[in-house]
């Protein structure tokens, strides 16, 4: 189609849809009036002012494009004129805004308008720009500037598209016909507003005739009642979308609906066997697994979790059974000890049952099932058992040895002929204190028993069987009490310190004292407070019982007089009153002091002090005697410090370093004239005497010690000899030399020795190189050497 036929094209549209100016719509048209119009009467305002309006030369509203233009020319847009122009080129129209040099192009002579790309109403729906006409001169506004729009028009370019893709979707299994599942929703981008482009129709293109679709809605919905999900449990459906309202031509989209069927509780459990059977041991302790049952059920979820129960048992009370959720098994467990030798069989009824039942399914029956247990009970060698899980006993503390104070009784389970061996887990007796009877269970006492010690023994008894090697041991508590007897006599309750006044009158209390007896009879303690008979006719002070286990102490004169006598002792006498009656006597030591007129102590007698200390003077003149000597020792210490003494050689006595004068560098024998001279080795006699020794203070502040002249010695090396011997005893003899600890020495070693240098820098590297046969001439010490080295090569 030419550009004219487009033209025509939207005209017609612009009138279809516009209508005539008559109608009051704004339409694109040429106006008769000036070129800024003419003004007409319109009407009045709220103050009866006429109201006037400005005519234009030209004017305009809306222009219509069609998207995914195709042609190979510029779509024409339309044409803009002003009743301004002349045809004279003097009227330049200009664009602007939305597009406008870029998507939409004017030409300033004509006023026409062209699209130079193909638009997509899908981005972008319409277009807002501004016109207006101008000299082309001067540059000046001929009309005033206009707003247009450009609608793109709607072509079915887009094909309907689904949110999701794909859709997952879950419906409960056995659902009637009709139950929703989901609903699917495709969009289609073209004008909804215009023709059938966006008007979308669903249809079901897989998936029947399990499921169906609204085709206006998208809601898919089950079309077929009883799915089982225990028979297929996924579907796949896939759904169309199709716009144009479904009609030959209209474009197409689909989405794939992933629907699984939930599970619901529509299946019983069972019991995959009629009878369990298990073997379990006498000895397996309580709480243990005796063995696991599970009924299988083909439900999922909590729809298949289990409540199993025991609703029958020859042995009530003996087992009892947990459910496991994890695992859906019931799990048999002990509850009471198992005796072969009473019962060897047990036989339960267990009953499995849904925990969640759908109410729906109970016109499928029961959702229960029962099963038969049969437990076996099956012997294993078990130690003796005591009658009694523990015994007390009780013995008196002065019983004798080998007294029996009770009996324990055990048997073999298994055998009750069986022989029964006793013995005491020494770990619980460490003491020895009692024995038992290995054949009868008598326990007897082994040695003498203090209650005040220990009131209470806790041992343990063994039970093991005769002839057994390794016998199976079960042990039993033993309590022994031991009862009280009155082997104790009662004494002060502490250690009282009284005093008197010298003012002090006659029957005056001066101290109570009160007793402590270790012993606990049954009644109580009841102690008997007297003085002594033997002080009772010269006694100074009486002893007053109170009958409530404590008394007085009483003058029985007045005026006591510290200087005549300053400490008294007093005698008191004190029974316990039991049968038969033990007593003691203890002694009340009294000082006499000078009191105020109250009675406050005030000054005692030095005596009554130590006294009262507890110490004798002889100790007091030993103590001090003591401190005395250890002060002496420090000032002598002190004082042999200040002495001065000669400084010694070594200053610190951990550094150790110089402890030793050691020269140790190896030289060339007599011919290394560098190291020292070896002249004097030779010649002890050529060694100059004014020569001064570095380490020592000069020998001119001592006298000289003439050195013994020792005849020469016919061996090579003899004046080496005479010279180490002459240091040997200048030495000894010197008064400033080294400690005794230092070590000098003298060594005469080199090229011109007997043995040569022992250094390996002039070694030579080959064997072939030396000769050992000098190793037979050092002796009977070398001749392994002298052998290994030595002879011949056809030797080695």
């Amino acid at each position: 189609m030419d550009r004219r036929g487009v033209c025509a094209l939207m005209v017609l549209w612009a009138m279809a849809h516009l209508g005539s100016p008559a109608d009051g719509s704004r339409s694109l048209r040429r106006t008769t009036g000036g070129r800024k119009g003419s003004l007409g009467l319109t009407g009045h305002d709220a103050n009866g002012v006429p109201l006037r309006r400005s005519k234009r030369g030209w004017m305009w509203n809306q222009f219509f494009l069609m998207e995914e233009y195709t042609g190979t020319d510029m779509q024409y847009v339309g044409k803009l004129h002003s009743d301004s122009d002349r045809g004279d080129g003097s009227v330049k129209y200009v664009l602007t805004g939305e597009g406008a040099g870029t998507l939409f192009k004017i030409d300033e002579n004509s006023g026409d308008i062209h699209a130079t790309k193909r638009l997509d109403r899908e981005e972008k729906a319409f277009y807002i720009l501004h016109a207006k006409a101008v000299n082309r001169q001067t540059n000046e506004a001929l009309e005033g500037e206009s707003e247009f729009i450009i609608k793109i028009h709607d072509i079915n370019d887009n094909e309907p598209r689904f949110t999701r893709d794909p859709y997952i979707a879950h419906v409960p299994e056995m659902s009637d016909i009709g139950t929703s599942v989901i609903q699917v929703t495709a969009i289609d981008a073209d004008d909804a507003t215009y023709g059938n482009s966006a008007k979308v129709v669903y249809s079901i293109l897989q998936g029947q005739p399990y499921f169906s679709v609204d085709p206006e809605t998208g809601l898919i919905k089950t079309a077929l009642s009883g799915m089982d999900r225990e028979v297929k449990e996924k579907y796949l459906v896939v759904i169309q979308a199709k716009d144009m309202a479904g009609q030959m031509g209209g474009l197409s989209g689909t989405a794939t609906v992933s629907i699984t069927l939930a599970d619901v509780n529509d299946n019983p459990p069972r019991f995959t066997k009629t009878l369990y059977e298990f073997r379990v041991p006498e000895s397996r302790e309580l709480g243990s697994s005796v063995g696991a049952i599970r009924a299988m059920d083909a439900d999922i979820g909590q729809n298949a979790e289990m409540d199993y129960r025991i609703i029958g048992s020859d042995g009530p009370g003996m087992f009892d059974i947990i459910s496991n959720r994890s695992t859906q098994e019931g799990v048999i467990v002990l509850r009471k000890p198992l005796d072969f030798e009473k019962k060897r069989q047990y036989s339960l009824r267990v009953q499995v049952e849904n925990v969640h039942i759908n109410p729906r399914s109970y016109k499928m029956g029961p959702f229960r099932d029962e099963a038969s247990v049969r437990i076996t009970v099956e012997d294993v060698d078990e130690p003796p058992a005591f009658e009694r899980p523990s015994y007390v006993m009780e013995v008196r503390e002065d019983a004798d040895r080998n007294v029996i104070i009770g009996t324990v009784s055990a048997s073999d389970p298994d055998d009750k002929r069986s022989l029964v061996r006793y013995t005491i887990d020494r770990r619980t007796d460490m003491d020895r204190l009692f024995d038992i009877h290995a054949g009868n269970g008598s326990v007897y006492v082994l040695r003498d028993l203090d209650r005040e010690e220990n009131a209470w023994h806790n041992i343990s008894v063994i039970a093991s069987e005769f002839g057994k090697k390794h016998s199976h041991l079960y042990r039993v508590p033993v309590y022994i009490r031991v009862l009280d007897v009155n082997d104790n006599a009662p004494t002060f309750a502490t250690n009282y310190e009284a005093f008197v006044c010298e003012n002090a009158k006659a029957n005056q209390r001066i101290q109570t004292v009160s007793a402590t007896d270790p012993d606990e009879p049954i009644g109580g303690h009841r102690f008997i407070f007297s003085l002594a008979p033997e002080a009772a006719g010269k006694a100074n002070f009486s002893v007053r019982d109170n009958k409530d286990n404590t008394a007085w102490i009483l003058t029985r004169r007045s005026s006591y007089s510290s200087l005549q006598r300053s400490v008294y002792h007093v005698p008191v006498v004190i029974s316990d009153g039991e049968l038969p009656a033990l007593s003691s006597t203890n002694t009340l030591t009294i000082r006499v002091c000078t009191c105020d007129r109250e009675g406050n102590m005030k000054l005692c007698n030095p005596e009554a002090l130590t006294a009262k200390a507890g110490l004798s003077t002889g100790a007091l003149v030993a103590i001090l005697l003591c401190v005395m000597i250890l002060l002496m020792i420090v000032v002598l210490f002190a004082a042999l410090r200040r002495q001065r003494k000669k400084e010694p050689l070594i200053i610190s006595k951990e550094d150790v370093r110089d402890n030793v004068v050691s020269y140790n560098d190896e030289g060339g024998g007599e011919e290394d004239t560098q190291a020292f001279d070896i002249g004097t080795l030779r010649n002890p006699e050529a060694i100059e005497d004014s020569k001064q020794r570095r380490d020592i203070v000069p020998e001119t502040f001592y006298p000289q010690v003439r050195r013994p002249v020792l005849p020469p010695s016919r061996d090579n090396n003899g004046d080496v000899r005479v010279f180490i011997t002459q240091k040997l005893q200048d030495n000894d003899s010197d008064p400033t030399a080294p400690p005794y600890d230092s070590l000098a020495t003298y060594a005469y070693e080199g090229n011109g020795s007997v043995a040569e240098s022992l250094s390996s820098l002039e070694s030579v590297t080959t064997e072939g190189d030396q000769d050992y046969n000098y190793l037979s001439e050092w002796g009977p010490r070398f001749k392994k050497l002298a052998d290994m080295y030595g002879g011949d090569d056809s030797d080695s």
